[in-house]
């Protein structure tokens, strides 16, 4: 028996460390049965990349094409389909796709309707320790790219141009969830027996059954919270600072204007990265404290592009210095780097970033997130309302998308095979196979937040020595690359 709460309950949530995984067996029921229920196969609450892909996915297999599909959107999608930016202009929401997470929007035709203008594979990535330079370990992959970078908007329109494409469904955007119940006890009157079925209320008064429902809803998910399933985890007190940022013109006629490449420095108070977009664009990612979140967000233009490229090109305790300034940014980072002389080289370095598009510049919270279980009864979770990661991997879309195959894998089995797609026997095959691979996932990027915080001491000296050896160790560095693209085992 489970708890059933309105949406607004579930922004209230606390999260705890669990010990081990805990059932809550309270049930809400609905009062009555309406006369005629609408009764669906399978229910997606948020229509983000992981829910329009789940559809896109089931509706793309000849084994669940005839299931009846609903969304659930808050968000319009109109607004979404038509989302367009000038050439020389790109989303902040930005996501590295792996080539597995790639090959499976092949696979159900979605990649070849995203803008193959707007997207960058990058083969090559540099990663060192802000406190010790000669810490550093590189990757490239001539072939596939180590990943390709997109706009989330890109991605979502595609998404939204396939299931055009394929039997329609019904889609509730502009939409919130109001509350989710089990069905009423039937009366003996009744020809159905709906109790065992997530009964949802819309905002705009409707109900509908669902034989499953989805929950693409997020970190606060009232789709988990109904389901009665415990998080656990901690916030880092971190936030992600992104932008879309311009690089100055090569130096150099002779570089390689094809060798794109993807920087990741790691700070004390977090790392930071450029990844390429097309033409002299990129994407900025910096993990920093709340204070100094809120302090780039507030300089002027010129001294924020000051700050990023400071960040690549001095030590900390000088970009500790500037940070503490509140003018003369500029003038500052100039005068630093002419004393220390900066060799610019691509190679190492990224090139100096010439300035911020305007109105990019966002941040966010950053959270560390498990579910104790992806499924329930009738329930499944995938994405942020499963796990929420630290993005220095740039992994939470793809595990989202990994989660994704896997769940329409599982229902094609169970339809196949004449079962219940909400029985939870069934359900298991996708929670087997996702929990303890995410968990790896969370596990590796939470151990490197923590290990890379630390800014003095013995442990310094042993991540640089280890990060190192494992530079020169080729088939370790295969292996991870292989891990991080997604087509490890």
């Amino acid at each position: 028996m489970r708890t059933r709460l309105p949406l607004a309950a579930s922004q209230t949530r606390l999260y705890a460390i669990w010990a081990c995984p805990v059932r809550h067996s309270y049930r809400k029921y609905a009062t009555a049965l309406p006369s005629r229920p609408d009764i669906y196969d399978v229910v997606c609450v948020g229509g983000g990349p992981a829910g329009l892909t789940l559809l896109t996915a089931l509706r793309s297999s000849a084994a669940t094409s005839h299931l009846k599909l609903a969304l659930i959107e808050s968000q319009d999608l109109k607004a979404a389909k038509t989302w367009e930016l000038p050439a020389d202009q790109y989303a902040n929401r930005a996501s590295s796709i792996t080539p597995k997470s790639e090959a499976f929007l092949s696979q159900i035709r979605v990649w070849p309707l995203v803008d193959s203008s707007r997207l960058q594979p990058y083969h090559h990535m540099r990663v060192w320790d802000g406190l010790d330079s000669s810490s550093q370990i590189s990757f490239s992959s001539p072939s596939p790219p180590i990943a390709t970078m997109t706009e989330n908007p890109n991605l979502q329109r595609a998404l939204l141009q396939r299931l055009d494409q394929l039997p329609p469904f019904s889609t509730f955007d502009s939409t919130k969830v109001a509350l989710i119940e089990d069905g009423p006890s039937p009366l003996p009157e009744d020809s159905l027996d709906l109790s065992s079925f997530p009964c949802l209320t819309m905002s705009s008064g409707k109900k509908i059954f669902a034989r499953l429902i989805v929950g693409a809803d997020g970190l606060n998910s009232p789709v988990r919270t109904y389901a009665g399933i415990p998080t656990r985890g901690w916030d880092y007190e971190r936030h992600g600072v992104v932008a879309t940022v311009k690089y100055s013109e090569r130096i150099k006629d002779n570089e390689d204007k094809n060798a794109v490449i993807a920087y990741q420095r790691f700070l004390p108070s977090g790392p930071i990265a450029l990844l390429a977009m097309p033409g002299e664009y990129a994407t900025l990612v910096w993990t920093t404290t709340p204070d100094e979140a809120a302090k780039l967000k507030a300089l002027a233009q010129k001294d924020l592009v000051a700050m990023v490229n400071a960040a690549f090109r001095l030590d900390n305790v000088d970009l500790e210095y500037m940070s503490g300034l509140n003018d003369g940014i500029t003038e500052e980072l100039t005068w630093r780097l002419g004393v220390i002389g900066v060799k610019e080289d691509e190679a190492r370095i990224p090139r100096l970033v010439e300035s911020v598009q305007e109105g990019s510049v966002a941040s966010f919270p950053l959270r560390y997130r498990q579910a104790d279980s992806y499924i329930s009864s009738r329930v499944a979770l995938i994405g942020d309302a499963a796990h929420t990661v630290h993005p220095l991997a740039g992994q939470g879309l793809n595990m989202g998308l990994a989660d994704v195959q896997s769940l329409a894998n599982t229902i094609e089995y169970v339809v196949k095979h004449g079962g219940d797609i909400g029985d939870e026997m069934y359900l298991d095959r996708y929670n087997n196979e996702m929990w303890m691979q995410n968990n790896r996932m969370l596990g590796v990027t939470d151990k490197l937040h923590k290990l890379y915080g630390v800014g003095s001491g013995p442990i310094v000296g042993l991540r640089s020595l280890g990060l190192k050896m494992v530079d020169r160790l080729g088939p370790v560095k295969g292996w991870l690359m292989k891990q991080a693209g997604g087509v490890g085992t």
